[in-house]
């Protein structure tokens, strides 16, 4: 930014620089000129007036010839003077006072009437060494004051650049969760204020994360409890005789533990910082146990769940977030789809050209009916639900998604197929560098 602001103003400046500074070098040259014929014209009205005095005089021309002593020192030395005048004869006598010859002369003339004329001549060489001297002042004001608005532009690019860039760090640091207090503030009003705004957020996110955490911690400890109330109970069912009951209450035990496991699991995610850092994790192995569990749900209504897909895949993601997001999906698929439900893992490329890492992507589909037209714009908003259901669940799972980076998206309407970018062994994934997820 502050490249840029220092580009547009030192543009600007030039420009300035161009606009003023051409017609100033020009009037410096018309203006030494003027000072050279001015300087003529001043040394012919002195030696007209000399000339006519003498016309004046008792005796008037002396035999008729000028006397050109008192004349002679208003001449420059290397110039010409040539003196036109009537004589007694009726006819005109010439006089020369000076240099035979002026190469490259500035000439300027003066008529007295019947007195005669008058002729000057002097070299310009001294006038445009003079003119030269001027365009180089004025060059070098020009240069001067450039560089003076230069140095002004730097300090003002730095004094709005360094500041701006301040405060989106700022920014970027309490997007990140660091809601340490940052008391600098950088005498520009507005970005004061924005700084004023960041510090009221940072204590009321700081606030409701507290809140939000010892709540996610009340609410864990709670479900841990009634599960483990639960389990006791089916311990107890599992010493039954019959073993059909002691088969049902082993494997109510074995959700049970899987679900405990689960709520320890998402809380701790919580408390991470995001997917990032996280080592990649294999992505079928995950979803396994998610097709474990749903596969007799489907049975039960007469439908097929498959995972399909590269067992070395790796993503780094959250192990919970990701099942808890796909357990969503397949779920969704059984309450609204239709047909064999296929969970598949595979790879895509990134449709940037600067940008072709793979993107590992699990997609879920289904052989139903698939999703009205006018639902489809809103199925992830929270609430929303064409079913009577607590439209929550899309809602969770793409929030699930996101927070390691990633991103779930309708890609076919018809019959349904969702989508979860993540990232791959290599690099997460990028919203901005994403291949296209709009609904079809």
């Amino acid at each position: 930014m502050r490249r840029r602001i220092l580009l547009s103003m030192v543009a600007a400046l030039t420009l300035t620089t161009l606009v003023l500074g051409v017609p100033l070098a020009f009037t410096a040259w018309q203006w030494v000129e003027d000072i050279t014929r001015n300087d003529l014209r001043t040394r012919l009205d002195r030696i007209a007036e000399e000339v006519m005095a003498q016309e004046g005089t008792p005796d008037g021309l002396v035999h008729g010839e000028l006397d050109v002593r008192s004349v002679r020192l208003l001449v420059p030395a290397d110039g010409k003077l040539t003196i036109v005048y009537p004589t007694p004869q009726d006819n005109a006598s010439r006089i020369d006072i000076g240099v035979n010859t002026v190469n490259d002369p500035v000439v300027e003339s003066l008529s007295m009437g019947t007195s005669g004329s008058l002729r000057m001549e002097t070299p310009a060489a001294p006038m445009h060494s003079m003119q030269q001297q001027a365009l180089f002042a004025v060059l070098g004001l020009v240069l001067i004051s450039l560089g003076a608005g230069i140095a002004v532009a730097v300090v003002t690019a730095r004094r709005v650049a360094d500041p701006l860039r301040d405060v989106a760090a700022r920014a970027a640091r309490l997007a990140m969760g660091d809601f340490r207090a940052d008391p600098r503030r950088h005498g520009i009003t507005e970005l004061d204020r924005v700084s004023d705004v960041l510090d009221s957020a940072t204590v009321e996110i700081a606030g409701r994360l507290q809140r939000e955490h010892a709540l996610v911690a009340d609410v864990s400890h709670q479900l841990r409890s009634r599960l483990t109330a639960v389990r006791l109970r089916l311990d107890e069912l599992s010493t039954h005789n019959d073993q059909a009951v002691v088969h049902e209450a082993e494997e109510a035990m074995a959700q049970v533990d899987r679900l405990t496991d689960a709520i320890d699991e998402l809380v701790r995610a919580s408390r991470d910082e995001g997917a990032a850092d996280r080592d990649p994790v294999p992505v079928v192995a995950e979803l396994r146990s998610v097709v474990a569990e749903w596969r007799h749900p489907f049975a039960e209504a007469g439908r097929k769940l498959v995972l399909l897909g590269d067992p070395t895949l790796k993503a780094p993601v959250t192990g919970s977030r990701l099942r808890e997001a796909v357990a969503v999906l397949v779920d969704n698929a059984l309450m609204h789809g239709g047909g064999t439900c296929t969970v598949s893992v595979r790879t895509v490329t990134s449709g940037r050209l600067d940008d072709r890492e793979p993107l590992v992507v699990v997609e879920v589909a289904d052989e139903g009916d698939g999703v009205r037209d006018e639902m489809a714009p809103h199925i992830f908003d929270r609430g929303f639900s064409a079913a009577g259901s607590t439209g929550v669940g899309l809602a969770l799972a793409r929030a699930l998604v996101e927070a390691d980076g990633g991103r779930l998206e309708l890609q076919r309407r018809r019959p349904a197929l969702f989508a979860v970018f993540l990232g791959s062994s290599t690099g997460s994934f990028r919203n901005t560098g994403g291949p296209s997820t709009e609904p079809r």
